[in-house]
Order: C-alpha cells, then sequence, then structure tokens
C-alpha cells in the first residue's frame, strides 16, 4: 500500500484530504493508498470570521469546529507535531522521534503572522494598544476592548505584503467605520489606514473603487509606509525613512510567513513560502511533493477561494502523477473576494494572474445576481452566506454550482 500525505489539516489541507479519499476509493486502477493527514491542532477555525468577532457580529464560537469533523472516513488524522520534511528520502519527520514515510506529499501548513519580526509590536502595549485580528485570541481580545473605548486616533495598519487575505484590513476599516457611527461615537473616532502599498489595494483597477470608499467615509489613507519598528512608549509607528504616525489604538497585520517548518527542512524562501509551479501546483524541490493554499510562494492572492480553486486543480494533477501522466498547468491565479464596506454592503472582485477586477457581473454573464466593483446589499449577502458554504460545501471538498475553477471573461467590462 502506498501513502499519500498531507501537511496541514486548514482549509486547504482539509478540502484535499476530501477530494483524493473521494477520488482516490472511486479509482482502484491507482492501487491502495493510505491517506494520512498530519496537524497538531485538533480545532479548526473559520478564519475569515475572526474579521467579525471585534464589532459583535459572529461570536467567538462561530468560527471554530472540532477538525475532526471534516476529515471522512478512511483517512488517518495523526495529531503530531512535525520537525522536518526530508523530501530526499520522501519522509516526515515527527517530533517524537517518529517518522512517516510518504510516496507523495502534499504541503498545506499555511501562514501566520509573526508580530516578534517587527521591533516594538510585541511590547507592553500588546493587546493592551496594540491588537491583530489575524488570530482567535487577537480578534477576542480586540472585541473586548473595542466594547469598552471611547475614541482617539485609531489605526489600521499592514506591515508587509504578502498577506492572508489582503481585503481584511480594509474591511476592518470599513466596519470599523459603521460600529463607531451606529454607537454614535464616530465625530471621536479618527480613523487611519496605513499601507506599505502605492494605493489601497494590489490592484489598480479595484484601488481606485477603494481609494473612493475610504474618502466617502473620512478614513485616512497613508501610502508607502515601510514600518521599521514602533515606539510603544511613544504609541507611534517609524518607517525606515523617519515618518512617525501616531496612534491611541493600533490595530495591525503582522508580517505574515510561511510555516517554520520550511525553514527547518529547506524548502522556503526567505519569508518561509514554498517555491511552487504556478500553473501545476508541484513544488521546485521535489516532483512527488505539492503545495496549495497560504504555504505556496505563488503570486495568487492568500484567500481561502483561491484554496478551493487550487484543490480541485491539484486533485487532478495528483491523480496525472500517480498514473505517470504528465501533469496539466491549470491554475490561473483565479481568486474572488468578498469585500465587506459596512452597513450591510459589501463588492465583490474577481481576478487572476493576467485580470485584475473590473466590473461585470457573477457567476452569470449578464444576470448576476452578484455585481462585480460594485458596493450592494446582495454582495453583503453572499458574504454572510459564506460561513455555511465553508463548512458544509469548501471543506467536504464539494464543487461550487456556477462557480469555475478558471477565471470566466463572460460578463465583465474590459473597456
Amino acid at each position: 500500500m502506498k501513502t499519500l500525505a498531507i501537511l496541514g489539516a486548514g482549509t486547504a489541507g482539509t478540502m484535499m484530504a476530501n477530494h483524493l479519499h473521494r477520488e482516490l476509493t472511486k479509482r482502484r486502477e491507482h492501487g491502495e493508498w493510505r491517506i494520512v493527514i498530519v496537524d497538531e491542532r485538533t480545532e479548526h477555525y473559520y478564519q475569515p470570521g475572526w474579521l467579525f468577532v471585534p464589532f459583535d457580529i459572529y461570536a467567538p464560537e462561530d468560527t471554530v469546529k472540532p477538525l475532526a469533523d471534516f476529515i471522512p472516513d478512511g483517512v488517518e488524522l495523526l495529531t503530531r507535531s512535525v520537525e522536518r520534511i526530508d523530501t530526499a528520502h520522501s519522509q516526515i519527520l515527527l517530533a517524537d522521534g517518529t517518522s512517516l514515510v510518504y510516496d507523495v506529499l502534499i504541503i498545506a501548513t499555511g501562514c501566520k503572522i509573526a508580530p516578534e519580526e517587527t521591533p516594538g509590536m510585541l511590547g507592553p502595549q500588546w493587546r493592551q494598544s496594540i491588537f491583530d485580528f489575524y488570530t482567535f485570541d487577537g480578534s477576542v481580545a480586540l472585541r473586548d476592548h473595542l466594547r469598552t473605548w471611547t475614541g482617539g486616533r485609531l489605526v489600521v495598519h499592514i506591515t508587509e505584503m504578502p498577506i492572508k487575505c489582503p481585503v481584511a484590513p480594509l474591511e476592518f476599516a470599513f466596519l470599523a467605520d459603521s460600529y463607531f457611527r451606529h454607537r454614535g461615537i464616530r465625530d471621536q473616532v479618527e480613523l487611519v489606514f496605513v499601507t506599505p502599498l502605492s494605493g489601497a489595494f494590489t490592484k489598480p483597477k479595484a484601488t481606485e473603487a477603494l481609494d473612493h470608499l475610504l474618502t466617502q467615509k473620512h478614513i485616512r489613507l497613508e501610502t508607502d509606509f515601510a514600518v521599521e519598528r514602533i515606539d510603544d512608549e511613544r504609541r507611534v509607528l517609524v518607517d525606515y525613512g523617519g515618518r512617525e504616525i501616531p496612534f491611541d489604538l493600533l490595530v495591525t497585520v503582522p508580517l505574515n510567513k510561511g510555516d517554520a517548518l520550511m525553514e527547518r527542512s529547506g524548502l522556503g524562501d526567505d519569508l518561509n513560502y514554498v517555491p511552487t509551479n504556478r500553473g501545476t501546483l508541484q513544488s521546485v524541490a521535489a516532483a512527488n511533493v505539492f503545495v496549495i493554499g497560504d504555504a505556496t510562494n505563488l503570486p495568487a492572492s492568500k484567500a481561502g477561494s483561491v484554496a478551493h480553486f487550487e484543490a480541485e486543480i491539484l486533485t487532478a494533477n495528483v491523480l496525472h502523477f500517480i498514473a505517470g501522466e504528465p501533469l496539466q498547468e491549470e491554475f490561473d491565479g483565479h481568486a474572488n473576494c468578498f469585500i465587506e464596506t459596512g452597513d450591510g454592503k459589501a463588492i465583490l472582485i474577481d481576478f487572476n494572474y493576467t485580470h485584475e477586477p473590473v466590473e461585470g457581473t457573477f457567476p452569470f454573464p449578464g444576470v448576476g445576481p452578484l455585481r462585480l466593483l460594485s458596493e450592494s446589499r446582495t454582495n453583503h449577502m453572499g458574504k454572510m452566506a459564506f460561513r455555511w458554504i465553508y463548512w458544509h460545501m469548501l471543506l467536504p471538498g464539494h464543487h461550487l454550482p456556477f462557480v469555475s475553477t478558471h477565471m470566466q471573461e463572460a460578463g465583465k467590462h474590459y473597456t
């Protein structure tokens, strides 16, 4: 019996376990396969939900379920820490001194925040006047702080790109505007959005629309800010040129990095992301190793929708590899993201490696019902429905009806 190992039981890893269990069970011509998924955690988090916890839109318990509930019968769940991947001998060295030999490996270890990389971020003000919402504990701590906060200068800050869910900091700023208005203290809050980019987002067309919304909502935009340190005594962000941005409350997105396991294994780049073929999702390091989701170094958005589209393509390529067939360069960088803009509205963007977000309709050309690059309540309903879709369709590895793995140009306005 051969072994297919999956490292990481987050969004991407869990989807792959379900996809491959289903396919390999049907395709007996590929022989008998043992599928093992390895993760030290016992809980699965709906990470997009952490955006809503600080504003009491979701309760913390809405974002967490037992990890084992989503691993199909017939797939082994190994709750262990991993010390190193030895690609030369196709084995995973576990922290308890044992090892797991594999025939095919899928790396789905995601990425994590690294606040320790920015001097001063983890100082005395951490979780006092400096908060994150990219962790479960961080989102809950920020919720508790916002409930009694009476106003001042709130700075929403991105340390460096790439980050997981690149629109989330903007969404936080928009939701904060709405939250403080409903509390009746918006005139006591100065909102500032600070980014290392030259605009609000990475794509020009979307940036134009989002810059307009920031202006409309009286959120000050500070661009091209590369933070060097945080002076938490004075409560000031300092960039490499000496420019300073003061804050009363800082909501920061720390540097994002791939798992430290990649550094220990000699598989990662400077940020521990794994060099990956952008079309096939095969690792550069070894032919029998594949990479998916936030663990890759691909120039695609680090978002759940991307992992979903990658999973369908990677499943086909793993089957091609097992059968000794050529891999297909099918992944086009497709991503679609709902951007909450507050007051029960959202924007939807759809893009890939070569096409930036434009106006149009989704998923049906000319019909919608969702409108691209345009605020609507229907888009907001789509965003809120995604939590159910995540638990019941994405994680179990079901295809989303009417949503293509590849970006479709029909229904979009490119002129």
